[in-house]
């Protein structure tokens, strides 16, 4: 009796979510993990290495989560050429994938479950504004390669989420999915993309434009499980 109590009332907080999705695309920063802490020794070591006198903090980092990597140079180093943007990013993937085998992440309460079980439902993909590499990069650390069946990053063609949304949705056969994020970015890039946001509170930004919105992951997934 509860379960159909919680589940009726979840399906109250619904606003335009007038379909049940066929697949769930998920970002990763702010949403599935947080790892926030080696990117600031990645790029702390790419700064030193390449003689900036510059430190970034976790909580300047964190603001900028989200962006494409683009639009974070030109806020953390606007005054450098776009050459000059390019070498100092290819530094911080090297200094980056020096840490991968030692890095201790934040993968969210919750997630590592609620992944294995949406995959007995759900088609599961993966899209982010990281590097090429980023996302498998998680993949590989939480061991969940097999659940996800497609993934796009914005390394790999240097191409907007909304772009990219519909490049899976298209190679995927994708009928009616979802995007699962956590900022103000990702619910606009899902709107452009025509595809429906669910909004996780718990991550690195805010926004009220939403169809759907969780406090944890747990949430998350006993939702969509008894959709």
């Amino acid at each position: 009796m509860l379960s159909f109590i919680v589940v009726y009332l979840w399906r109250k907080k619904l606003k335009n979510l007038s379909f049940r999705p066929d697949s769930l695309i998920l970002d990763m920063d702010g949403t599935l993990w947080d790892n926030v802490h080696t990117y600031v020794l990645a790029w702390n070591a790419a700064f030193e290495q390449l003689g900036y006198p510059v430190i970034v903090t976790r909580e300047r980092l964190m603001g900028l989560m989200g962006k494409e990597i683009s639009q974070l140079l030109n806020i953390l180093m606007p005054n450098l050429s776009i050459k000059d943007q390019d070498i100092l990013f290819d530094n911080i993937v090297v200094q980056y994938n020096k840490l991968v085998a030692t890095m201790e992440a934040n993968v969210y309460p919750g997630v590592l479950d609620g992944l294995n079980k949406l995959h007995s439902k759900y088609k599961l993909l993966l899209l982010s504004n990281c590097e090429e590499g980023g996302l498998v990069n998680f993949m590989n650390y939480t061991k969940t390669t097999s659940l996800f069946i497609d993934y796009m990053e914005h390394g790999q063609n240097n191409m907007p989420k909304s772009h990219n949304l519909n490049l899976l949705k298209k190679r995927n056969n994708l009928e009616n999915p979802v995007y699962i994020g956590d900022t103000e970015g990702d619910s606009r890039e899902s709107a452009l993309a025509g595809v429906p946001f669910i909004f996780v509170t718990y991550g690195f930004g805010d926004t009220d434009k939403y169809d759907l919105q969780f406090n944890s992951f747990e949430e998350l997934t006993d939702y969509f499980m008894h959709l």
